[in-house]
Protein backbone atom coordinates (compact mmCIF):
# COMPACT_ATOMS: atom_id res chain seq x y z
CA UNK A 1 0.00 0.00 0.00
CA UNK A 2 2.74 2.71 0.81
CA UNK A 3 4.13 2.29 -2.32
CA UNK A 4 1.28 2.80 -4.25
CA UNK A 5 1.14 5.90 -2.48
CA UNK A 6 4.72 6.85 -3.24
CA UNK A 7 4.49 5.95 -7.06
CA UNK A 8 1.29 8.05 -7.18
CA UNK A 9 3.06 10.78 -5.47
CA UNK A 10 5.76 10.07 -7.12
CA UNK A 11 3.90 10.40 -10.71
CA UNK A 12 1.70 13.76 -9.53
CA UNK A 13 5.24 15.57 -8.77
CA UNK A 14 6.36 14.34 -12.28
CA UNK A 15 3.36 15.77 -13.54
CA UNK A 16 4.13 19.31 -11.68
CA UNK A 17 7.44 19.66 -12.84
CA UNK A 18 6.54 18.66 -16.24
CA UNK A 19 3.87 21.66 -16.50
CA UNK A 20 5.99 24.73 -14.57
CA UNK A 21 8.20 23.50 -17.49
CA UNK A 22 5.54 23.78 -20.15
CA UNK A 23 4.04 27.12 -18.65
CA UNK A 24 4.34 30.28 -20.63
CA UNK A 25 5.93 32.85 -18.40
CA UNK A 26 8.77 32.90 -15.74
CA UNK A 27 8.30 33.24 -11.74
CA UNK A 28 7.08 37.10 -12.16
CA UNK A 29 4.61 36.76 -14.38
CA UNK A 30 6.29 38.45 -17.37
CA UNK A 31 6.89 36.90 -20.63
CA UNK A 32 9.35 33.65 -20.73
CA UNK A 33 12.44 33.61 -22.76
CA UNK A 34 11.26 33.83 -26.62
CA UNK A 35 8.41 35.74 -25.85
CA UNK A 36 6.77 39.32 -26.77
CA UNK A 37 4.40 41.38 -24.96
CA UNK A 38 2.73 44.33 -26.74
CA UNK A 39 -0.07 46.15 -26.46
CA UNK A 40 -2.99 45.42 -29.32
CA UNK A 41 -5.06 47.93 -31.05
CA UNK A 42 -6.99 49.44 -34.14
CA UNK A 43 -5.95 52.34 -36.13
CA UNK A 44 -7.94 52.54 -39.39
CA UNK A 45 -7.52 49.08 -40.81
CA UNK A 46 -4.90 48.25 -39.26
CA UNK A 47 -4.02 45.56 -36.60
CA UNK A 48 -1.26 46.99 -34.68
CA UNK A 49 0.68 46.33 -31.75
CA UNK A 50 2.80 48.04 -29.66
CA UNK A 51 6.15 47.02 -26.41
CA UNK A 52 3.95 47.08 -23.65
CA UNK A 53 7.28 48.56 -21.77
CA UNK A 54 6.29 52.08 -24.19
CA UNK A 55 2.81 52.43 -22.80
CA UNK A 56 1.76 53.72 -19.61
CA UNK A 57 -1.89 52.81 -19.74
CA UNK A 58 -4.74 53.00 -22.58
CA UNK A 59 -8.04 55.53 -21.70
CA UNK A 60 -10.82 57.18 -23.03
CA UNK A 61 -10.71 59.94 -24.77
CA UNK A 62 -10.33 63.04 -22.57
CA UNK A 63 -12.28 66.66 -23.16
CA UNK A 64 -9.29 68.69 -25.62
CA UNK A 65 -8.26 72.07 -25.64
CA UNK A 66 -6.99 72.98 -29.10
CA UNK A 67 -3.99 74.93 -29.64
CA UNK A 68 -3.73 77.32 -32.17
CA UNK A 69 -1.03 77.10 -35.04
CA UNK A 70 -0.99 73.25 -34.70
CA UNK A 71 -1.18 70.73 -37.33
CA UNK A 72 -4.35 68.66 -37.88
CA UNK A 73 -2.75 65.78 -35.91
CA UNK A 74 -2.23 67.07 -32.75
CA UNK A 75 -5.66 67.29 -30.90
CA UNK A 76 -4.43 69.79 -28.35
CA UNK A 77 -4.19 68.89 -24.58
CA UNK A 78 -6.02 67.41 -22.18
CA UNK A 79 -5.55 67.43 -18.15
CA UNK A 80 -5.04 63.60 -17.28
CA UNK A 81 -5.19 63.46 -13.42
CA UNK A 82 -3.63 66.88 -13.03
CA UNK A 83 -0.68 65.84 -15.61
CA UNK A 84 -0.80 68.04 -19.14
CA UNK A 85 -0.68 65.44 -22.11
CA UNK A 86 -0.31 66.51 -25.62
CA UNK A 87 -2.85 64.23 -27.58
CA UNK A 88 -2.27 63.55 -30.79
CA UNK A 89 -4.76 61.58 -33.64
CA UNK A 90 -2.33 58.65 -34.71
CA UNK A 91 -4.63 57.87 -37.23
CA UNK A 92 -4.68 61.72 -38.97
CA UNK A 93 -0.90 61.79 -38.38
CA UNK A 94 -0.46 58.20 -40.64
CA UNK A 95 -3.51 58.98 -43.30
CA UNK A 96 -3.81 62.19 -42.99
CA UNK A 97 -7.84 61.38 -42.16
CA UNK A 98 -8.86 62.67 -38.53
CA UNK A 99 -9.97 59.44 -36.37
CA UNK A 100 -13.68 59.25 -36.33
CA UNK A 101 -14.38 58.95 -32.14
CA UNK A 102 -16.77 56.39 -30.73
CA UNK A 103 -17.10 54.98 -27.48
CA UNK A 104 -14.70 51.69 -28.23
CA UNK A 105 -11.45 55.07 -29.11
CA UNK A 106 -9.01 55.34 -26.58
CA UNK A 107 -5.60 57.08 -26.18
CA UNK A 108 -2.43 55.19 -25.53
CA UNK A 109 -0.52 57.10 -22.58
CA UNK A 110 3.10 57.52 -23.17
CA UNK A 111 6.25 59.48 -23.07
CA UNK A 112 7.65 61.64 -25.48
CA UNK A 113 11.37 63.51 -24.27
CA UNK A 114 9.80 63.12 -20.52
CA UNK A 115 6.49 64.71 -21.38
CA UNK A 116 3.10 62.84 -21.34
CA UNK A 117 1.70 62.02 -24.92
CA UNK A 118 -1.53 60.37 -25.88
CA UNK A 119 -1.55 58.33 -28.93
CA UNK A 120 -5.50 58.57 -30.03
CA UNK A 121 -6.26 54.99 -31.30
CA UNK A 122 -9.78 53.26 -32.88
CA UNK A 123 -9.79 50.59 -30.62
CA UNK A 124 -8.12 48.76 -27.86
CA UNK A 125 -8.25 45.09 -27.58
CA UNK A 126 -5.33 44.38 -24.82
CA UNK A 127 -2.45 42.77 -24.18
CA UNK A 128 -1.66 40.24 -26.38
CA UNK A 129 2.07 38.07 -26.21
CA UNK A 130 3.31 36.50 -29.04
CA UNK A 131 6.93 33.98 -29.71
CA UNK A 132 9.72 35.30 -31.19
CA UNK A 133 9.55 33.18 -33.54
CA UNK A 134 5.96 33.78 -34.89
CA UNK A 135 7.47 37.27 -36.11
CA UNK A 136 8.52 38.32 -39.22
CA UNK A 137 10.28 41.41 -40.98
CA UNK A 138 7.19 43.54 -41.52
CA UNK A 139 6.89 43.69 -45.68
CA UNK A 140 5.54 47.44 -45.69
CA UNK A 141 5.78 49.40 -48.90
CA UNK A 142 7.87 52.02 -49.24
CA UNK A 143 4.68 54.23 -50.22
CA UNK A 144 2.78 53.52 -46.57
CA UNK A 145 2.75 56.27 -43.83
CA UNK A 146 3.67 52.63 -41.77
CA UNK A 147 6.81 52.65 -43.73
CA UNK A 148 9.70 52.84 -41.32
CA UNK A 149 8.11 52.28 -38.45
CA UNK A 150 7.00 49.31 -38.25
CA UNK A 151 9.49 46.63 -38.50
CA UNK A 152 7.98 43.15 -37.18
CA UNK A 153 4.53 41.78 -38.12
CA UNK A 154 3.87 39.19 -35.79
CA UNK A 155 1.31 36.47 -36.53
CA UNK A 156 -0.86 34.46 -34.16
CA UNK A 157 -3.42 31.84 -35.75
CA UNK A 158 -4.78 33.57 -38.94
CA UNK A 159 -4.28 36.75 -37.80
CA UNK A 160 -1.18 39.83 -38.37
CA UNK A 161 -0.18 42.46 -36.05
CA UNK A 162 2.11 45.15 -37.02
CA UNK A 163 4.44 45.98 -34.80
CA UNK A 164 4.81 50.09 -34.24
CA UNK A 165 7.64 50.99 -33.35
CA UNK A 166 6.87 54.02 -30.69
CA UNK A 167 10.48 55.11 -30.51
CA UNK A 168 10.87 55.31 -33.74
CA UNK A 169 7.94 57.41 -34.58
CA UNK A 170 8.66 60.00 -31.64
CA UNK A 171 12.34 60.61 -33.98
CA UNK A 172 10.09 61.35 -36.89
CA UNK A 173 10.84 65.11 -37.47
CA UNK A 174 7.43 64.69 -39.20
CA UNK A 175 6.04 63.68 -36.28
CA UNK A 176 7.88 66.42 -34.01
CA UNK A 177 7.03 69.36 -35.99
CA UNK A 178 3.62 69.93 -34.82
CA UNK A 179 3.79 73.65 -35.97
CA UNK A 180 1.09 74.52 -38.91
CA UNK A 181 2.96 75.72 -42.41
Amino acid sequence: MMSTVNASFAKLLEYELRARGAAHGDEDGGPAKGDWAGLAFRVGGAQMVCGMERVSESLPLPQVTRVPGTKPFILGLANVRGDLVTIVDLGCYLSGQRTRTSPATRVLSSTLRGRAVGLVVDEVFGQRNFLDNDADPADVPDSSPLHGLVRRAHRAGSESWQELDLDTLFRNPDFLDGAAA
